[in-house]
């Protein structure tokens, strides 16, 4: 009150201008004109009375106030609680209480029965967002428990993925099973289908699923990230490390979201990540229509008048989650998918060269010196894929060749060895396989002659091991010479000539 009698004699007396006064008495412009309005309107002029005191002049001033221990309806203890939670505010304690009390106390007066701080954020520089442009992502530092049914054993923990525009803030949000590679990517997806739109960078943190390795001027991202990154045709622009003000707008979104998502959810239980995305998704669009405080908009608005009209659209087709690999090429001019061992061709003069992998739910494609070498229908079983073009022309010849021709080769050796070229053939998934191994066994009579073979060949057979390696073994170490083991039954047990048996005992 001694400040405001200054001001009215500056005023009245001296005859200065908001301004100056403000200068003179080292206070803000708005705080004096906040001061002379309410002295008008309550009739105070200079000079003033002496026997107001300062209760008085205030009263006078602003109305007499409510007593300091009246609110009705207020468990302060409950509320002292509750802000030891993460990311409650007052402001989401007062809606719940006006819920339940629509006539109740006012927000400012709620929390003046409460605040005991303002905190005050100290100078952030601002970017201005061009509509369209950016589309900030992050995660929440918290996740969520999903219940088994019995609502008492926590089966995992939620991730809460979370998005927004650079011009208006829109948000996104989605509970994920984990921040792994395909749920991060499937997430990205579809934030892009929810804002019907494709911005034209992504900005992000150095998340493990986006940024293998972070650096500040060039860091090393996922390829899968980069592959639908393409696919849309955005790019990527990651912040920098230990740099939070590069992804202002993503901490702001975050904090959001965990403050009106995370804060509204935390006395409830979920199941399911069906069931809690349901609420994410109520609660992400009342976040999206609240207007803002200093704005006429809301952020679903702003973005109906800003972002929406500037994005480009969508692909006809959603991108399809590719996964990438490296792998050297076998003598047999396959490569490996170790997911489910099957093998694919590239052209035979890749033998022994590394090559990048594509997978997807569908195909299957190789690269080799940035250049695709190779594209096959992906296969869920064990097996071989082979493209004819891939073949040289020897291989060639061999897919010409019919079993009757291998078979006749064979008989001319004897009946052992025919015997196992025929079951040696049906054993192999992939013709050409099955040909290049049953001449190689044909070949062998060669080196030790075909009497020599056929006995390696009754062995093998004895063995149940319809392979080259099996009767190439057998001739090295001389076991064709040797008499099979007399009489014994081998049940449904194969016998492997690096098994004695009993005989060997005898």
């Amino acid at each position: 009150m001694e400040k405001l009698k200054k001001i009215l004699k500056l005023h009245h007396v001296d005859h200065l201008s908001n301004r100056k006064i403000a200068k003179t008495l080292h206070v803000s412009h708005p705080t004096v004109a906040f001061y002379l309005k309410h002295a008008k309107e309550a009739g105070i002029s200079w000079p003033v009375d002496d026997g107001l005191d300062d209760n008085q002049l205030k009263e006078l001033l602003f109305g007499k106030s409510r007593p300091k221990n009246e609110h009705p309806g207020i468990d302060l203890d409950k509320i002292h609680l509750e802000m030891k939670k993460k990311h409650v505010t007052l402001e989401l304690l007062w809606l719940e209480y006006r819920e339940s009390a629509p006539d109740g106390l006012s927000y400012s007066r709620f929390c003046e029965l409460y605040r005991d701080f303002k905190k005050r954020l100290g100078p952030v520089m601002r970017f201005s967002h061009k509509a369209g442009e950016k589309m900030f992502v992050d995660f929440a530092g918290d996740t969520i428990p999903i219940y088994n049914d019995n609502l008492k054993d926590v089966e995992f923990f939620a991730e809460l993925y979370v998005s927004a525009l650079g011009a208006s803030s829109y948000l996104y949000a989605e509970a994920l099973y984990s921040q792994k590679l395909i749920h991060f990517i499937t997430a990205m997806v579809h934030a892009l289908e929810f804002y019907g739109g494709l911005p034209e960078l992504l900005v992000v943190d150095n998340l493990r699923a986006a940024v293998k390795k972070a650096n500040r001027y060039e860091p090393d991202l996922n390829a899968t990230f980069e592959d639908m990154a393409g696919y849309y045709g955005v790019a990527i622009m990651p912040a920098r490390p230990y740099k939070p003000r590069d992804k202002a707008k993503a901490e702001a979104a975050v904090l959001l979201a965990e403050r009106w998502i995370l804060a509204r959810i935390r006395n409830a239980k979920f199941t399911s990540l069906v069931g809690l995305n349901n609420e994410i998704r109520r609660l992400v669009e009342i976040i999206n229509d609240k207007p803002f405080k200093r704005l006429e908009h809301s952020r679903k608005s702003l973005f109906d008048a800003t972002d929406k009209l500037a994005m480009k659209p969508l692909p006809a087709s959603r991108y399809e989650i590719a996964t990438y690999r490296k792998a050297k090429v076998s003598i047999d001019y396959h490569i490996e998918v170790r997911s489910n061992r099957h093998y694919y061709s590239v052209p035979y003069r890749l033998v022994g060269e590394l090559v990048h992998i594509r997978i997807t739910a569908s195909t299957v494609e190789v690269f080799h010196l940035g250049k695709r070498v190779a594209s096959h229908v992906r296969s869920y079983s064990p097996g071989f894929t082979t493209d004819p073009d891939h073949m040289s022309e020897s291989h060639k010849r061999y897919a010409e060749w019919t079993p009757e021709k291998i078979l006749s080769f064979a008989e001319k050796v004897g009946p052992a060895t025919a015997t196992f070229i025929s079951e040696a053939l049906k054993s192999r998934p992939h013709l050409a396989q099955g040909f290049r191994s049953s001449i190689g066994v044909i070949r062998l009579a060669n080196k030790y002659g075909d009497d020599r073979l056929e006995n390696a060949c009754k062995r093998a057979i004895h063995a149940r091991s319809y392979r080259y390696r099996s009767v190439e073994s057998i001739l090295k170490n001389g076991l064709d010479r040797q008499p099979l083991p007399g009489g014994e039954e081998t049940g449904s047990h194969p016998v492997h000539e690096n098994i004695r048996g009993g005989n060997y005992y005898k």
